[in-house]
């Protein structure tokens, strides 16, 4: 709390002015009278009656502390009321989490003592500060959506990782997760609470009585009668589940849904700097007129400080007193928030607003730098609150409000720089301003006068998926689809203004034009930009640093469209610079040690590693040097640098040594905010621009990985000859230019991004469409049952009209929900995204690949999003929007699976994850026709060279997926082999919807073609291949026989046994893998026949009469009667529906079908 009266900020500023005593009347600045209107006017009295002119005293920058003294005392004696607030409250005045006691469980706190974390399974903590008579409140802003229970508790209350909140008598609790109630038991109570949401907790102690609120709106009393008395206060307290967290307000920032606070308002502070805001106002609304010598009135939205000394040292006196009342979070958000956002109400374009650019202005020029530093700091915590947990309207009003507000204090140079450096990233962390969060509750969204009509697909297959064939859909169908869309359009361009909004602040933080006073904010935000990436992939477990992966998403697409704007700006100017469309990251940034990958994996394994193999190669393809040095701790380099860096640094005098800290102050001068406005009407020029180091020619180039806090902008940019990011260029790398450095680091900084937690968000929110076609087959199934009801069956139709109901009004929630999540995440421009990282990760890897050996540096993570984009793509995207609508479509997937043709089995990448990855990613391409004809377009030297390394022997590869990508080239052709469900299954369950489903064949009979040439032309590869398929066709058949023996047994034991599940997952896959091996070899045989029959092969005899043998061995253990394979066959057991007959034999027929038909006559006589 502040003290009252003048002595304290008296001593801290010294605002008297000397006067030349022969001029008493004479002020310097303007004459007495006038000066005396004029404060009269900028400080009126409270009651605003002013005192008659023979009585009054002039008004003069002498008396004017006296005077502001006054004013600002005469409603200091509301600070004695506040002690009646106290009564029924012990503890601290400032109310916090207890960190030290009273709590069970891993919790993190966060560094204000009001934010929590869960670390564990089950966490409680409780406050400073118990309540034991009166009416109080505290609020809670939900960041995530999970379990947790909010509430009550006593000193006597002991909770553990089971137990907590409400599970103890004494204690008491909501939990929106599960909407329900606690007190030892439960019951159901309120409403679902969301990520967003702000819990208002209400206790009466007179009454006895506990309540809850979500969002302002009342749940209603959830427990009466509370046992009150003696020894009996309450404290706020939570019991939170792992991951979950939230933020409490206990008073010290204002409450959304203020009742009774357990912590006190700042009340005279706030009285204080209310007044102090109206002289302010004053100041800005009345200027001096000095030629007319007249007070005028003044346009508010034009004003500027022109240099006027009067304003100026008016303006000094008011900051005097509110400069350290703008340091209390409660005063920024109440005061100055709301006053900053008042300007902006008036409307138009955050550039239509100049004022607030001019109070940034004075508040640096008029405050001490921590001052202003604390201050900007609050607000913009103050705004990203607001932001985050305004509730969703249907013209997002409230988001747009803080955005704009948020813009317009970023635009302000110095501002933008403070907060780049100190703020937005190491305060803040996760980028809040760029995330849309979605309404889990349509109709307080307002969805639903946004969307009146709903729709939702409703042809579906007996599998729950669309279906391919075009239906004619009925009129009353297409009016709810067209009046849904529209809809969804409305929704879409609301939207969109928040996303412009977010836009332009990325564009105002990758500005690299504005050097005035040290760094462009673009570098700024490089280096934290990099630093965030490198929190988020070190620091998996870590949840304080960890950005929310539904950020990440917004942050991305955000982003991209900010990136692709400078980078087209850039093309403008240079011409002869590549567009955004043809974006990529040039292969030298992965090995000069520009950029630091932390320790991300490389294609080629480890970094030390590659400097030392490949050091010769570097030397000679890139000229650049790796000296052995380098790879310890500390370096020669690093020292010079380190000694040159201090010595220049004690050359810079003392005002330059950093942006926005604290101007060198003349001696002479005892007040430093008066010293700031001399020193402003004397147009003092102080820089603030820091020397640069000139950088000489370098005699080697040598790579070393710099650190983000020693990079400067020639180390990104480079000059004189200096290349920056792109030092060190192979032969391959054609010498046209880009784009600017920066952005190339930018864009690297994006595939990271996605690589780290974008792709698996993508794919939860896929979620809802799912859940929608659940429900639409779910209520299109109930309406049949419906038309079919017996009228006589009265009960049996209610029940169904119920669930009817129950699946309309669900789907009506989820398909507004899902048009919400379709324009903010799965959007067509969403889609381009995604699509131009696609390309850009393709042509990043065909730049690497042809740097030959140097293409082991480059991360493991392209080649990873390259596959995953794809996917997402394919999967995530459709319905709503077709791929193959996108510009280049077809040409891109022929690049991709180039890519992955090439380099599934590429010896320089040694990675085992990322090789597993690029197999599976070619055997998901073969299994659709569009991406196999993509395949079959690459050039024929390349589907050789793939097919070449399918038929290396399997001893050398996961010879599994190798195996699954021939069966399914084959897959069509093959002997009772064109099913897409299981034949036997048909027959035993053939209305089953939940079956397992096949893919439909797509064979390629020029791959097959090129399988067929390998094996006839090259005399080794055949029987090396085939003897490793018929080794793992003996090893599968003979672990799935054990299995099966295992399984019989269990199940004629007597006593009641299970069989583990897993052990049937393990038999079934074996079973499969009999199945596809032997696919395998009926393919060859069908394709060349004369490896087994041409016996002028040498090993023809032996591999047929090997083939002979196995394929003896599966009938006898297959089709015997009654035999082992039989009794367990009919188990029916759940985990094996696909081990039967069919499969197996008819793989079997297959592969002698061919040998019979493909003997000729002296073949036979020589069998």
């Amino acid at each position: 709390m502040t003290s009252r009266g003048a002595g304290t900020a008296f001593s801290r500023r010294n605002y008297r002015l000397s006067i030349e005593s022969e001029k008493p009347k004479v002020t310097g600045i303007v004459n007495s009278k006038l000066l005396n209107d004029y404060l009269r006017r900028i400080f009126p009295s409270a009651d605003g009656i002013q005192p008659a002119a023979a009585y009054r005293k002039p008004l003069t920058f002498q008396n004017l502390q006296e005077h502001l003294d006054k004013l600002l005392a005469e409603d200091s004696g509301a600070e004695d009321s506040r002690d009646q607030v106290l009564e029924g409250r012990l503890g601290p005045s400032t109310v916090v989490l207890d960190h030290t006691s009273g709590f069970e469980g891993l919790l993190l706190v966060d560094d204000d003592l009001l934010g929590v974390i869960g670390h564990s399974n089950f966490g409680s903590i409780r406050a400073t500060t118990c309540v034991y008579k009166g009416k109080w409140i505290y609020e809670v802003l939900i960041s995530s959506q999970g379990l947790m229970q909010i509430g009550w508790c006593t000193l006597n209350c002991r909770f553990n990782q089971e137990e907590g909140v409400g599970d103890t008598p004494d204690s008491y609790a909501y939990d929106g997760n599960r909407v329900r109630k606690w007190n030892v038991t439960t019951t159901n109570y309120g409403k679902s609470w969301a990520a967003g949401d702000i819990v208002s907790c209400l206790i009466d102690l007179d009454e006895g009585t506990i309540a809850f609120c979500l969002n302002g709106v009342s749940l209603g009393t959830a427990f009466d009668n509370i046992t009150r008395g003696a020894g009996m206060a309450y404290f706020p307290a939570i019991s939170l589940s792992f991951k979950e967290s939230v933020a409490f307000n206990f008073g010290s920032r204002p409450l959304r849904y203020p009742v009774e606070v357990l912590q006190d308002p700042p009340s005279v502070d706030l009285v204080k700097a209310h007044k102090l805001l109206g002289y302010l106002k004053n100041v800005i609304h009345i200027g001096i007129d000095v030629l007319e010598g007249k007070l005028v009135e003044k346009d508010t939205s034009t004003w500027q400080l022109q240099g006027e000394p009067t304003v100026l040292i008016t303006l000094a006196h008011i900051f005097n007193h509110f400069a350290p009342l703008m340091c209390k979070v409660y005063l920024v958000e109440d005061v100055l928030m709301n006053f900053l956002l008042s300007i902006l109400e008036q409307g138009g374009s955050v550039e239509a607003h100049p004022l607030i650019q001019q109070l940034l202005d004075l508040m640096w020029l008029l405050m001490e730098d921590y001052e202003v530093h604390e201050c900007l700091k609050q607000l913009l915590m103050s705004l990203l609150r607001a932001y985050r947990f305004s509730p969703i309207i249907p013209d997002l009003g409230l988001q747009i409000h803080y955005l704009r507000l948020t813009i317009a204090v970023l635009k302000h140079e110095k501002s933008r720089k403070y907060l780049l450096n100190n703020v937005l990233f190491d305060v803040l962390r996760s980028v809040v301003f760029f995330y849309i969060k979605s309404p889990l509750r349509v109709e307080e969204a307002g969805l639903q006068e946004l969307i009146p009509t709903t729709w939702w697909p409703n042809r579906f297959t007996k599998e729950g998926k669309e279906s391919k064939e075009v239906k004619e859909e009925s009129a009353e169908e297409r009016l709810r689809r067209r009046a849904y869309d529209r809809g969804c359009q409305r929704l879409k361009k609301r939207i969109e203004v928040v996303e412009e909004l977010q836009v332009q602040i990325l564009k105002l933080l990758l500005n690299n034009k504005d050097r005035g006073g040290g760094e462009a904010s673009r570098y700024i935000f490089l280096n934290k930009f990099r630093k965030f990436l490198q929190e988020n992939a070190s620091s998996r477990g870590n949840l304080t640093v960890l950005c929310p992966p539904e950020y990440m998403v917004c942050f991305l697409h955000r982003l991209i469209s900010t990136l692709r704007c400078y980078w087209d700006g850039h093309k403008t100017k240079a011409p002869a610079a590549l567009s955004s469309e043809e974006a990529y990251v040039p292969p030298q940034l992965f090995y000069n040690g520009k950029v630091d990958y932390f320790d991300l994996q490389r294609l080629g394994g480890l970094l030390s590693h590659l400097k030392k193999t490949l050091k010769d190669d570097l030397a000679l393809k890139a000229n650049i040097l790796i000296d052995p040095a380098e790879l310890q701790a500390v370096t020669m380099d690093d020292l010079d640098e380190d000694e040159e860096s201090a010595t220049s640094t004690a050359q810079r005098p003392v005002a330059a040594l950093a942006i926005g800290g604290a101007l060198a102050r003349p001696s002479w001068l005892s007040s430093p905010t008066l010293g700031r406005a001399n020193r402003f009407l004397s147009t003092a020029a102080v820089s603030l621009m820091n020397p640069r180091r000139s950088l000489g020619t370098l005699e080697k180039m040598k790579a070393r990985t710099l650190s983000v806090e020693q990079r400067t902008e020639d180390d990104i940019e480079g000059s004189h000859g200096n290349e920056g990011l792109l030092l060190g260029r192979p032969p391959e790398e054609p010498e046209q230019s880009i784009t600017e450095n920066s952005l190339l680091e930018i864009l690297d900084g994006i595939v990271m991004m996605y690589n780290l937690s974008v792709h698996q968000q993508l794919g939860k929110m896929v979620g809802v469409s799912d859940d929608v076609n659940e429900y639409a087959l779910a209520l299109k199934d109930t309406e049949e049952k419906i038309s079919r009801c017996p009228k006589k069956r009265r009960d049996i139709y209610e029940e169904l009209v119920k669930s009817q109901k129950v699946f309309s009004e669900k789907l009506n929630h989820l398909s507004r929900r899902l048009a919400w999540i379709n324009v903010t995440i799965y959007s067509k421009e969403k889609m381009q995204d995604i699509y131009w990282l696609l390309r850009v990760c393709i042509r990043t890897i065909e730049h690497g690949d042809r740097t030959g050996s140097l293409f082991a540096f480059m991360p493991e993570f392209y080649l990873s999003v390259a596959m995953n984009s794809y996917s997402t793509l394919k999967n995530y995207f459709s319905p709503v929007h077709c791929m193959e609508e996108l510009p280049g479509y077809e040409e891109t997937l022929t690049r991709l699976a180039a890519i992955l043709a090439k380099h599934f089995a590429d010896s320089r990448i040694v990675g085992t994850d990322i090789r597993d990855s690029l197999m599976q990613a070619l055997a998901s391409y073969v299994c659709y026709p569009h991406s196999l004809r993509a395949v079959e377009r690459i050039p024929e030297e390349q589907r050789i060279s793939m097919m070449r390394n399918l038929l290396a022997p399997y001893e050398q590869q996961p010879w599994a997926q190798t195996n699954w990508i021939l069966v399914r080239l084959w897959r069509g052709c093959g002997f009772g082999y064109r099913y897409t469900r299981l034949p036997h299954l048909l027959k035993t369950k053939p209305e089953d919807a939940n079956l397992p489903s096949l893919q439909k064949p797509c064979p390629s009979t020029l791959l097959q073609q090129h399988m067929a040439d390998l094996l006839r032309s090259d005399c080794d590869m055949a029987p090396s291949f085939l003897n490793s398929v018929l080794n793992q066709l003996n090893w599968a058949f003979s672990e799935f026989i054990g299995m099966i023996q295992e399984i019989q047994q269990a199940a004629e034991r007597l006593e009641r046994n299970f069989v583990d599940s897993r052990q049937l997952k393990v038999c079934a896959t074996c079973f499969d893998l009999s199945v596809s091996l032997l696919r395998v070899l009926e393919m060859t045989v069908t394709l060349a026949p004369e490896i087994f029959l041409d016996w002028s092969r040498p090993s023809s005899e032996l591999l047929l009469r090997r083939l002979a043998q196995l394929l003896n061995q599966v009938l006898n253990r297959v089709t015997a009667e009654r035999n082992l394979f039989d009794r367990v066959v009919n188990l029916r057991l759940p985990g094996l529906e696909s081990v039967d007959h069919y499969p197996i034999l008819v793989a079997v027929t297959g592969i002698l079908v061919r040998l019979l038909m493909d003997t000729d006559f002296q073949g036979t006589q020589h069998s």
